[in-house]
């Protein structure tokens, strides 16, 4: 399912046209990004929680020279699924 599938069945489900469906979509992604953007986490019970990880700088290896190189920390979007997704996909 893509972004457009998406939409679509939202707008089904709610009755709504696509064009207020895909304004709500883009809602909730900005306000999720925005919120990641300054290191809070957005909860949704029972489907998940997206949140921010901290990456170490590590020691890595250029597959093309074989020359090692160093990977900068930085910080990396997560999401860890909640219990009722985890039984709704088995």
């Amino acid at each position: 399912m893509n972004k457009s599938d998406l939409v679509e069945k939202i707008a089904k489900d709610t009755n709504i046209s696509k064009a207020v469906a895909e304004k709500a979509l883009n809602s909730f992604t900005d306000g999720v990004r925005s919120a990641l953007k300054k290191g809070q986490s957005v909860t949704l019970v029972g489907f998940g929680t997206f949140g921010v990880s901290k990456r170490a700088s590590r020691m890595g290896r250029n597959p093309a020279t074989g020359q090692s190189i160093k990977i900068p920390a930085k910080k990396v979007p997560k999401f860890r699924p909640g219990q009722a997704l985890k039984d709704a996909v088995r």
